[in-house]
C-alpha cells in the first residue's frame, strides 16, 4: 500500500503532511528569510506605485499646458474660473438686495423669438446641392 502511495504522489510523501495542512517544519532562519524576502517585495511594490503615481502626474501636468495652450489659442477660460466670475456676478447683481438671488436662465431658455429664427427645414437646404434646393423650394 505504501508503495502504490508513493507512485501515485511521485516520491512527494514528505510534502503529504503540508498539502494535507499538517505542520511546517520549523526553522528558524528559512522564517527569518521568508520574512525579509517578503518586505523586500513589499518595499518593491511601494517603489513602483510611487513610480507609476510619478509618471501619471508628468502626463497630467503635460496635458495641462497642452490644455492651456488650447485655452489660450482659443480665447476659452477654465471650468472654475467661470463659475467663480459667475458666482461673483451673482453676489454683485444682489448686493442691496433683501431676498435671495434669482437664478441665473441660460441664454435662449427664456427668449420666445422665433422671428429672426430659421426653420429646421432652411437649415437642412443649405447643405444641398443647388439643384435640390431649387426643387423644395417650390
Amino acid at each position: 500500500m505504501n508503495f502504490v502511495m508513493k507512485q501515485a504522489l511521485g516520491g512527494a510523501t514528505k510534502d503529504m503532511g503540508k498539502m494535507l495542512g499538517g505542520e511546517e517544519e520549523k526553522d528558524p532562519e528559512a522564517a527569518k528569510k521568508k520574512k525579509e524576502e517578503e518586505e523586500e517585495r513589499q518595499e518593491a511594490l511601494r517603489q513602483q506605485e510611487e513610480e507609476r503615481k510619478e509618471k501619471h502626474r508628468k502626463m497630467e501636468s503635460e496635458r495641462e499646458v497642452v490644455r492651456q495652450s488650447i485655452r489660450d489659442k482659443y480665447g476659452l477660460k477654465k471650468k472654475e474660473e467661470k463659475e467663480a466670475e459667475e458666482k461673483a456676478a451673482m453676489e454683485q447683481a444682489c448686493e442691496g438686495s433683501l431676498t435671495r438671488a434669482k437664478k441665473a436662465i441660460p441664454a435662449g431658455c427664456g427668449d420666445d423669438d422665433d422671428d429672426d429664427e430659421e426653420s429646421i427645414l432652411d437649415t437642412v437646404l443649405k447643405f444641398l446641392p443647388g439643384p435640390l434646393q431649387d426643387m423644395f423650394k417650390k
